[in-house]
């Protein structure tokens, strides 16, 4: 009798370690299962992924020739703007050297002006000189200046006019270029 209950104390036991294995075996089996259907959903964010990774690749390498053709143009610009600077810079070397003449010439007017002011105020004078120059050799040279002061004015006239036409021509010049 004892070896009875013994016998069935180990089938007993036998089949409770049975259901416990197969409690176990059913929890792993729906684990396997929810990873399986993991596993496609990995697959296909693996393969997004990897097509979005071929997108980016692609998109890197516009980018590159992008970059590549934007660095070319802006050579290119800052080649021409730095040519534009040379340019201008004579220009406006040019543009002083004009200044500078043409207030040359401006005080050499008004020079010429203050000169012919003194010369009316002088007129009488020299009239009376030439009165006494035809009269006397020794005048004649006094009356010659004289007389030659009137067209030096006319000529310092005559030069600024062509100097404020050659400014003119620079202005035009400069605005075409800078346009």
């Amino acid at each position: 009798m004892s070896t009875l209950p013994l016998g069935m104390i180990i089938e007993s036991l036998v089949a409770v370690l049975l259901l416990v294995t197969i409690g176990y075996c059913w929890i792993l089996n729906r684990r396997l299962q929810r990873l399986r259907a993991d596993e496609e959903t990995l697959r296909a964010t693996i393969s997004e992924l990897i097509t979005a990774t071929e997108i980016a690749e692609r998109a890197i390498l516009g980018l590159k020739a992008t970059a590549t053709d934007v660095d070319k143009t802006l050579g290119g610009r800052l080649s021409e703007a730095e040519a534009m600077s040379r340019l201008l810079a004579e220009q406006l070397g040019q543009g002083e050297q004009v200044l500078a003449r043409i207030s040359q010439i401006a005080e050499a007017a008004r020079s010429a002006q203050a000169a012919e002011a003194a010369a009316r105020h002088v007129e009488p004078a020299l009239r009376h000189a030439e009165v006494r120059a035809s009269q006397a050799p020794v005048a004649e040279p006094q009356r010659q200046a004289a007389v030659a002061a009137p067209v030096t004015a006319r000529d310092i006239r005559a030069a600024a006019a062509e100097a404020t036409a050659r400014l003119e021509r620079f202005r035009k010049r400069a605005g075409e270029a800078a346009a």
